[in-house]
């Protein structure tokens, strides 16, 4: 289309060529100057002529006139036809352009039309020649650029640059749509992955103490929610497990074997000195559970209480030799009963290719908690305890205090930081009772609804409620075990932005002494980091792991796979 634009400009005389035709370049030549026809009568003849042209068409009056000072400043320019070698004196030009004038006017003011005049004898006999009986050219103008042929080159190739440019922006566009929406392999695996955007944690709504709810978790059955406290947020699930769901789990339990909850600090007191400290919090557990009676004999065998008030002093305690108390330690071996946790336990693992049963059950607690699939996938495996006779567990929070200093202990492998502590950040526990237990074996919550916490309001008149071997009944509420009924609460309270804020002291709880038979539970906790930037990358990183390690990605807990077929005589 351009090219035919062009071709039909050049044909007119459009393009580098003056309107009247005259093919010169000095048309596009601005620095050169155009020359005047001069000689004798040349441009008396023109005047002659009148203002019309051959056409009968009115030619504007500033095309013929020209000034002197235009014409002295073109002077020496050529004529069509050539034969006059120098332009005719000053007094000859003014004459003749006086007559022009004169001419012009008097045909103006007689008729518009014209009629061509005959040819000039003398003119001819002076070498003019049949060249002045052609039609007057328009002269060129000045500046040597035709503008309407200017323009119109200049905007096609205006439009052609910006199609280009529009052209290259809408490929780069869209090549750059398809590499995000379709990424290579190489793409893929090149540089971190952003951190995925997790969705707000949910919460039940507890209403209020007694309140009842129906929720559907199974196909072929309702099952009904009643709140049993607002602080911690409680609830009770009856008939959460079958009768058989429970005992199955009861045989995998004993099939994988079940070991020691808490190693006795005697047995290997020499291992544990060299990783914890006096009276401190380790992986073995809290230690021995140490009574105010304990705490005096103590006191009394290594002399570290001088005035006998049963409390050491800030000096009194600077000046206490450790070693006497390593010493006594050693010499005084714990039974089971002045342990802080009395039982044994295993873990079952819940994952892809385990029992189908342990998967039917993680998908229910899915359904009950509402939260995300890879939050409860990633959480910890069932956890199966026994109590036998004689067996409790002194109060306790299932969740470590969220300070600086601590790391969660599922998202540690992905924190590249450096933290002298770690600890167990379960957002949720949801605890299964497996068996009727014939006495003892309540769940207590010594704090549940107290108006305040004061944690030394814990103690009062040598009454310790985190003792469940000894006051258990002084617990605000207490949950008898019933086969398959499951109670689940809060361990943390939220921060007011759909995540996880502080450690809830009210969910203090712990398991009242089995005074006859054996008690079994299972706890299924959910795992959440409360910091959302570690959470997302865990999951991040156990994601990428699953995708390139396949089923030999499988945490240890897979070995349970081997009991996924297994066929148990109920």
């Amino acid at each position: 289309m351009v090219l035919l634009l062009l071709a039909s400009t050049l044909r007119e005389g459009k393009v580098g060529l003056c309107p009247g035709g005259c093919a010169s370049p000095l048309c596009n030549s601005p620095g050169r100057e155009e020359k005047l026809q001069y000689g004798p009568g040349s441009i008396t003849q023109k005047a002659q002529r009148g203002r019309l042209g051959d056409s009968g068409r009115s030619i504007p009056r500033h095309r013929l006139l020209v000034t002197e000072a235009r014409a002295r400043r073109l002077s020496g320019q050529r004529r069509c036809a050539a034969g006059i070698p120098t332009a005719p004196p000053l007094g000859a030009r003014a004459r003749d352009l006086g007559a022009m004038a004169a001419a012009g006017q008097r045909l103006e003011a007689a008729s518009p039309q014209w009629v061509p005049p005959e040819r000039d004898p003398a003119g001819t006999a002076a070498g003019l020649g049949d060249c002045e009986d052609a039609p007057v050219r328009p002269l060129c103008k000045p500046q040597g650029i035709c503008s309407r042929a200017y323009f119109l080159v200049l905007m096609v190739f205006v439009h052609l640059y910006l199609g280009n440019v529009l052209a290259l922006l809408l490929f780069v566009h869209y090549s750059n749509g398809d590499e995000s929406s379709d990424p290579g392999p190489q793409h893929r695996t090149s540089g971190p992955e952003p951190a995925p955007t997790l969705a707000p944690l949910t919460r039940l709504e507890g209403i209020k103490v007694g309140h009842v709810q129906k929720v559907q978790l199974v196909a072929d059955r309702d099952h009904f929610i009643r709140t049993l406290s607002l602080k911690p947020l409680l609830f009770e699930i009856p008939g959460f497990l079958s009768d058989e769901e429970c005992r199955l789990i009861i045989h995998l339990a004993q099939m994988k074997g079940l070991q020691r909850s808490q190693i006795l600090p005697t047995e290997e007191y020499e291992e544990a000195m060299g990783t914890m400290q006096v009276l401190a919090q380790t992986r073995l557990g809290s230690g021995r559970w140490m009574t105010p009676e304990n705490i005096q004999e103590m006191y009394s065998a290594i002399k570290a209480d001088p005035d006998g008030d049963g409390v050491l002093s800030l000096q009194e305690f600077s000046d206490m030799d450790l070693r006497d108390f390593h010493k006594y330690m050693r010499r005084h071996k714990a039974a089971s009963s002045e342990l802080v946790r009395n039982s044994h336990h295993t873990w079952l693992y819940q994952g892809k290719g385990a029992h189908h049963v342990m998967r039917a059950i993680r998908q229910r607690v899915l359904r009950l908690t509402r939260l995300s699939p890879e939050i409860v996938e990633l959480s910890e495996p069932m956890q199966v305890v026994r109590y036998g006779e004689g067996g409790h567990y002194h109060a306790h929070v299932d969740s470590g205090p969220v300070y600086p200093e601590t790391i969660c202990s599922h998202t540690k492998v992905v924190a590249n930081e450096s933290v002298p502590f770690e600890t167990s950040c379960r957002y949720m526990t949801v605890l299964f009772y497996l068996n009727n237990v014939t006495g003892g074996g309540e769940t207590v919550f010594p704090v549940a609804d107290n108006r305040t916490y004061d944690e030394m309001s814990l103690i009062q008149d040598d009454v310790d409620l985190r003792d469940t071997r000894r006051h258990c009944d002084k617990g605000n509420l207490r949950v008898k075990p019933q086969q398959g009924t499951a109670v689940f609460w809060y361990n943390y309270l939220p921060d007011g932005q759909g995540w996880v804020g502080d450690v809830d002291d009210y969910s203090l709880h712990g398991g009242c002494l089995v005074t006859r038979g054996t008690k079994w539970i299972a706890n299924n906790w959910i795992n959440v980091d409360p910091s959302q930037a570690r959470q997302a990358l865990f999951q991040q990183e156990m994601a990428r792991l699953a995708r390139e390690g396949g089923a030999d990605s499988q945490p240890e807990w897979a070995l349970d796979r081997a009991y996924r077929d297994a066929r148990v005589e109920l």
